[in-house]
């Protein structure tokens, strides 16, 4: 990567990693709650559903925690959500998600933390502090745990979502991640989040040539931003969302 490239990434991220980029982010949702398992448990249910438009998915996300009274870590643990999203597959929830669709996601996570108390626990025994696992780990378990739609059934894909609240988790010092994690994963091994939009910006930036969202084409992603960010690929996730708005206007 050349120095004006590193210079202007690291500028952007500088600009818009601040308290402001939670407004009208999905990352809102967790700083909206108490309680680190609670958080936990929003940001985990928020990340899942932010794909598509914002004035689409937000309002969906709302309502989930309307439904839990701002406590998700327990609406989910003691099965309360079966009352407001019984498995009825003839009712659309959000997109191609039906209520069925999230009851069986919801379901899955219950039990993982019937098993494991909570998804940090769980992942802190199965990534030996490897972020890309901890990814591999939690598509593994909902896949095998009858959630066959929300969380991706394996790491091929980009795994965008699951790397968003993996960022969350992890990245400590910030205005918008959580950090909840950083004591045992290591946010040198995050992935970036990748979608078509972020592949976009990224090829106009010469840091990606391929057109796919692909695990694999994130991972070459974040090997690009690590030259930037030292220790904190995804830092240059921020610095990429500014470019994307700079570059918009």
């Amino acid at each position: 990567m050349d120095p004006s490239t590193k210079a202007k990434l690291r500028r952007y991220a500088a600009r818009f990693e601040t308290p402001s980029f939670l407004e009208g982010d999905p990352s809102w949702f967790m700083h909206q709650v108490e309680g680190a398992a609670n958080r936990e448990a929003t940001a985990f249910v928020a990340s899942s559903l932010s794909f598509g438009a914002r004035s689409q998915f937000l309002p969906k996300i709302q309502w989930l925690l309307d439904r839990a009274r701002g406590d998700m870590d327990c609406w989910v643990r003691t099965g309360a959500f079966e009352r407001d999203l019984p498995p009825d597959a003839s009712r659309c929830f959000y997109r191609f998600f039906t209520f069925e669709t999230m009851n069986a996601f919801l379901r899955a996570y219950r039990e993982l933390m019937t098993r494991h108390g909570t998804l940090g626990e769980f992942v802190k025994a199965r990534s030996g502090g490897d972020a890309l696992k901890a990814v591999e780990a939690i598509c593994r378990f909902f896949s095998e745990n009858g959630d066959g739609a929300v969380i991706p059934k394996n790491a091929r894909s980009a795994c965008k979502r699951v790397c968003m609240f993996l960022r969350w988790m992890v990245r400590d010092g910030s205005p918008v991640d959580l950090g909840l994690w950083s004591d045992f994963i290591d946010k040198s091994t995050l992935v970036v989040p990748l979608d078509t939009h972020v592949v976009q910006e990224a090829r106009r930036l010469g840091l990606l040539s391929s057109p796919c969202a692909s695990m694999c084409a994130a991972r070459r992603l974040t090997s690009s931003l690590a030259e930037a960010f030292p220790g904190d690929p995804c830092r240059g996730d921020f610095a990429l969302f500014g470019f994307g708005i700079i570059s918009s206007k």
